[in-house]
Parts: structure tokens; sequence; C-alpha cells
């Protein structure tokens, strides 16, 4: 693995708060697992949980010092996908700017995304 290049990347904003969040674990935390699962009205959602361990074939991506681990289920889908976290005026929250993402649902809490194309394939 690692072929690929970065598949996630974080802005500042979503470090700082990953930052933040980790650092308010009461279990030891040695990073952020990122995947994808069916669901939603667009077909999929993006999930977070807090990782204890790293699990055999995730991609491990080291971005302005938070680390995150991919599924190995999520990484064609996650490809080149940018992490960011925005504070609104009802609400905040982490958002995916995903260039595999082909729709989205009106409540942008699911999207349709597609597998990237790895070259030599």
């Amino acid at each position: 693995m690692g072929s690929f290049g970065k598949v996630i990347t974080l802005t500042d904003a979503a470090a700082e708060r990953l930052k933040v969040i980790m650092g308010r674990s009461e279990m030891p935390v040695v990073g952020l697992r990122v995947g994808v699962k069916k669901g939603g009205c667009a077909g999929m959602e993006y999930t977070m949980e807090y990782a204890s361990e790293t699990r055999p074939l995730e991609e491990v991506v080291e971005d302005k010092g938070v680390r995150i681990l991919i599924e190995p289920s999520a990484i064609l889908y996650l490809l080149g996908t940018e992490m960011d976290y925005k504070t609104e005026k009802f609400v905040s929250g982490f958002v995916f700017k995903n260039p595999n993402q082909t729709s989205a649902c009106g409540c942008g809490e699911s999207v349709e995304i597609s597998p990237a194309r790895v070259s030599g394939e």
C-alpha cells in the first residue's frame, strides 16, 4: 500500500479540531478510523471512530500531526479526499470534499461515491 499518494488530507481546521477531540478521549487513541458504509438516501455514508489499534491492511495517513487510519474497503472511495471542519450558524462538523463523489442527497448526510480508477488497472 502507500503507492496511491495520500488517500486523505486534512485542512488546518480539521486537524486542529481532531487534536482537541482526540485529546479528550478517555481511552488510548492511536488515530481516527475513517471508512464508508452503505446507507442514507444517496447510497453511502462516511464513518469515523476513535482507533485504539491499527488493523491489518489499513492505510495509515499522517497529516498535520494527526494519524488517520483508512479502512481497506474505503481506500479507493476516499482517494484524493480533503477533510475539513466547518463552523456555521446552526451546525458545525466535518465535511469531506471527495473527487470521487458523483452525487449527494439534499440533507448532506449521504453521498454516492464511485471507486477511484488507479492507473495500471
